[in-house]
Formats: C-alpha cells, sequence, structure tokens
C-alpha cells in the first residue's frame, strides 16, 4: 500500500522498440531488465512508476492521450527520473527525459559504454541535477544505483 510520503521513482526508457512483432510484447531478457530494477527500487521501499510494467510489457498499450498525461503526472510526483535514453535514441524517454529537467527532478541515466548520445543528453547535468552511470552490456546496475540513490536520499 502506498502512504502519502512514500518516496518514489519513474523508471524509464525504449519500449514500443523492445516488443517483438511476433508476440506483441517485449523480449524477455528486456522485461527482465526492467524488472530486476522495479524489484530492486521496490525492496528500498519506493514506489515505481513505469509505463512498460503498467501497459504489461506492451500487451496492453495505452492510447497516446493516456499514456502520455499518465506519464507526465507520474513523473511530476516522482522523486526522482531513472532512464535508459536508449541507443537508438528511445524518441518517448527522451520526451520525458524533458519533463524531467524542466521540472527540475534529480535524473539518474544509464547508459552503456561506447554507444552515442545526444548532445542534449549528454549536457543535460547543466540543467538538473544528474548522476551518469556508465555500463557494459550485462554488467549489474545495482550497486551503482544503490549508491545514486544514496546519495539523493532515496
Amino acid at each position: 500500500m502506498t502512504t502519502p510520503s512514500q518516496r518514489s521513482v519513474f523508471l524509464g526508457g525504449p519500449f514500443k522498440s523492445l516488443v517483438s512483432a511476433e508476440t506483441g510484447e517485449m523480449r524477455a531478457a528486456d522485461q527482465a531488465r526492467f524488472q530486476s530494477l522495479i524489484n530492486f527500487f521496490e525492496q528500498r521501499g519506493l514506489r515505481v512508476f513505469n509505463a512498460h510494467r503498467r501497459e504489461a510489457w506492451g500487451r496492453e498499450f495505452l492510447k497516446p492521450e493516456d499514456c502520455t498525461r499518465l506519464d507526465f503526472e507520474e513523473i511530476q510526483s516522482s522523486d526522482a527520473f531513472v532512464a535508459f535514453p536508449g541507443a537508438p535514441p528511445s524518441p518517448g524517454t527522451h520526451v520525458e527525459l524533458g519533463w524531467a529537467s524542466a521540472m527540475r527532478k534529480p535524473v539518474i541515466l544509464l547508459l552503456e559504454e561506447g554507444r552515442e548520445y545526444a548532445f542534449l543528453v549528454r549536457g543535460l547535468h547543466t540543467v538538473t541535477n544528474v548522476t551518469s552511470i556508465y555500463y557494459k552490456p550485462g554488467e549489474d546496475l545495482i550497486p551503482p544505483l544503490r549508491t545514486a540513490l544514496e546519495r539523493l536520499g532515496l
């Protein structure tokens, strides 16, 4: 049960590009990556907003006007925004990054080493509090995420 004082994070990242045309849902490995982070956040007592889970990993996509409003409201009520910007870039995640930075939310970027990211993503730290976590594919993101959250008091 969520209490009014419960701290929260919004976990964003590529979505439609990760949904298989054959199955109509995200591949198991991609689901597992997001679910492991959701589990970690929830074990810390954080409420997690996440469109992937909310929309049943692609099986229950919401209409654009519904998911846009919900994402905006959930980011607005979150204490931090954590995201994989995507490589190639995820247009939706980039919109969410813009919202989060305009709202002055702390942002934790999960960036795969060796990938190119947009200039505005790379320069986001000039307009809001950004922690960039660089990782290699398959690397455990929990230890650096734990450190980043502790720095934010989450």
